[in-house]
Parts: C-alpha cells; structure tokens; sequence
C-alpha cells in the first residue's frame, strides 16, 4: 500500500519537476554559463570567468542600477502596504458582506488594462499638459507645471497604482478569515482599539502583508517596462542595464552576470522573509 501511494505521489509531482526542470532550472544554469563567459570582439568565448560579476560590482554605473533598483522597490513596497492595508480593512470590515465582491472588483480592475496601456496612461495624466498640472494650475497652486513625468517619482506612482491592488487582495484574505471573538477579547480585557489592532489583528495579518510585500518586491525590481516608459532614462534600473547591454552592447555574458546577481536579491529577499515568518520551522 506504501509503495502504491508513493508512485502515485511521484506521479503527481513529476509533471511539475518536469516543468520546473525545463523553464526554470535549464535556462538558470544556461544563464550561469553564459555568464562565465567573457567576449571577444563580437565573439562569446566560454570558460571560466568572473570578470563579469566583478565588473557589475566594481562598475559605477552598474552598482548605481543596482541601488536605483533596491531603493525604488523599497519605497514603492513600503508605500503600498501602508496604503493597501487600510483599504483591505474597510473592505473587510466596513462594507457590507454583499457588497464586498462588488468592491474587490473594483479593486482589480487595474488587472484588467494592459501593463503598457496603464504606464502610458500615467505618462499622460503627469505630463506638463496632464491631468495633474493642470489642476494645479487651475487651483492656482503652481505657476508653472511641475516635472513629475519621466523622474522617479512618476516611476514610483506607476508602480503603486498596480501593487496595492495586489496587496489589498493578500492583506484582505488573511482580514476576513480573523474570527471577531479575537478583538472582542482583547477589548473585554481592557485593549484599546490601537492596541487590538497591534498586538491581535496586525500579527495574524502579518502572514498577508509579508506574502504582498515579497510579492511586489519580486515583480518590481524585476519590471523593465513601467522604468522604461515613466521613467524616461533619467536614472538606469538594473533590468534596464541588462537590456541594454543586450540591444546595444551585445553583451551577453554580462547581461547574464547582471540576471544572476538580480536573481540573488530576489532570493535573499524570499529566505529573509522565510526566515522573519518562521517558514523555515514549517
């Protein structure tokens, strides 16, 4: 019977390992390859060597892609937790139960518009003739129109108009499985509301906000698009780096290199997480 249930365990799970295999893992060690490698001319030469990865960590320009990367995912995830929580909150706890399909459509309808169409739709609302200036104008506080289109800022915009929707989603999944007899019983026992929320309702939630968080920080310091297109190549974000150095440079190796050390902080930031949730006991 034991050994029956283990070939039917393997044979759920080996069409994953397959697929994991194939799209993930082959192309990982491909890459790593590639990235051993170094150029000559126009030519790949394969071998083994870490030039690459010592100039994207010695390379001004590259270490400043690097940093531009880590501080725009940091803000843009600290600023939509912050504004993500609150809403998943009212969702969960302020309207009605029949009404709170209704508002959690409303919250993924920015799912629904094409990642370029969105960035470009932004591109227009904080341009100089956009939405924003001319407000602004017409209420009479600026004289004249602010550069907030192709900066960090617009960048960071954009990117938090997509994330807290993902965040509400998670965050609110763990609000409405918190059973109300919890905040009851921290109020019977003399809990103020911040203190229910601190020590009762944020740390069964924390799960949520931590999965979000890990969540947006993957698919942002990943993200060449929303950089690229509000951005305006004021400052270089690591994948755009990696791009150019494949369009223009034709620099494959260290593209490569630069993929992996991207993939390292990605998986530091998942084994920090792992390790702040306790994961890692499971």
């Amino acid at each position: 019977m034991e050994a029956k249930e283990r070939r039917l365990g393997w044979g759920l799970v080996t069409p994953a390992l397959v697929w994991t295999g194939a799209f993930f893992v082959l192309p990982f060690a491909a890459m790593v390859v590639l990235s051993l490698a170094h150029m000559e001319g126009r030519a790949v030469v394969y071998g083994v060597d870490a030039g690459n990865y010592v100039r994207a960590f010695t390379d001004w320009t590259m270490v400043k892609a690097l940093l531009n990367s880590l501080e725009i995912t940091v803000i843009v995830t600290v600023v939509s937790v912050v504004l993500a929580y609150p809403l998943a909150a009212i969702i969960a706890f302020r309207v009605p139960v029949r009404w709170q399909r209704l508002a959690l459509l409303m919250a993924v309808l920015p799912f629904w518009t094409s990642y370029v169409v969105r960035s470009y739709s932004w591109l227009l609302v904080l341009g100089q003739n956009g939405v924003v200036n001319r407000a602004l104008l017409g209420l009479g506080v600026i004289a004249e129109p602010l550069e907030i289109a192709s900066t960090r800022m617009a960048t960071v915009i954009g990117f938090v108009h997509f994330f807290v929707m993902l965040l509400t989603l998670t965050i609110y999944a763990n609000l409405i499985q918190l059973s109300p007899n919890y905040m009851r019983a921290a109020q019977d026992l003399g809990a103020s509301k911040w203190q229910t929320f601190r020590h009762v309702v944020l740390p069964l939630t924390l799960p949520g906000v931590v999965t979000g968080a890990f969540l947006t920080f993957v698919l942002c310091i990943g993200d060449y698009i929303t950089p690229q297109i509000l951005g305006g190549n004021t400052e270089l974000t690591l994948p755009q780096l990696i791009m150019l150095q494949m369009g223009r440079s034709g620099n494959f190796p260290l593209a490569s290199a630069l993929s992996v050390v991207l993939m390292g902080v990605v998986t530091l930031a998942y084994f920090l997480s792992a390790k702040w949730l306790r994961l890692d006991r499971v």
